[in-house]
């Protein structure tokens, strides 16, 4: 198999992406440079909120954008490409049409990696910009999959929000404290698998390295990261 070209469409938050690759990079088995994995991305920052337009907020949408970043990327020779960033997957299938290479989709991948993690799944509780709750993207794949799917009530959502728009977007750090409290009440909501489905929140998650305390957490842009090894051709990293 010769080495493929991984594409990134980026800047959906840039600091998702920069820890996005990082992940790649720490995840993969690799001896030497030349064992790892070829990426190009497009760190395209500027890229209208795709939550604000979601929400009638803004009249601006990122769909073209992400088109012309997804064709930039084909162009130069990838041979897939990803996003990370799980609220921009509503425009999943209209991005993948517009390109004849593969774009792996962090959402199908997550709630397949649910049901591998937790035997006799039935319900996932889904952290998640507001974005994400309104289009529905999760509770979508989740019934394909026969399960529930979970979202905080309305006065937790808005500490999720704050945690993803007003510490990691604003370059603050997110409290021990404050994540833990949505995910034990995602807990006594029944829920067995929580995720999470916004990778600013996976920034989050690593930098309070939770992954202990967190055992029926799955984080998306983990997934997409392993995922991404797997299908360039490569091996992941044995766990310590």
């Amino acid at each position: 198999m010769k080495p493929q070209l991984v594409g990134i469409i980026g800047g959906v938050g840039p600091m998702a992406t920069v820890y996005f690759m990082e992940m790649v990079l720490n995840k993969t088995r690799a001896a030497r440079d030349q064992d790892h994995l070829d990426m190009l991305v497009s760190n395209h920052a500027t890229i209208p909120d795709r939550t604000d337009f979601l929400l009638g907020k803004s009249s601006e949408s990122p769909l073209q954008a992400m088109i012309a970043d997804a064709k930039t990327l084909q162009n130069a020779g990838c041979d897939f490409v990803v996003l990370p960033c799980n609220t921009a997957h509503y425009f999943f299938e209209a991005v993948q049409e517009s390109i004849h290479i593969p774009l792996l989709n962090i959402i199908e991948e997550t709630v397949k990696r649910c049901l591998a993690k937790v035997p006799q799944l039935r319900t996932i509780g889904v952290m998640a910009t507001e974005g994400t709750i309104y289009t529905n993207t999760y509770a979508l794949a989740c019934e394909k999959y026969g399960l529930s799917c979970l979202y905080p009530e309305a006065d937790v959502q808005k500490q999720v929000s704050s945690m993803i728009y007003d510490k990691v977007k604003a370059g603050k750090k997110v409290g021990k404290e404050e994540f833990l409290s949505v995910v034990n009440t995602l807990r006594k909501m029944g829920c067995g698998a929580i995720v999470l489905g916004c990778t600013e929140l996976s920034v989050a998650f690593a930098d309070l390295q939770l992954e202990q305390e967190c055992l029926d957490v799955v984080d998306s842009l983990t997934v997409l990261a392993e995922q991404t090894i797997l299908f360039a051709g490569k091996e992941l990293k044995e766990e310590v």
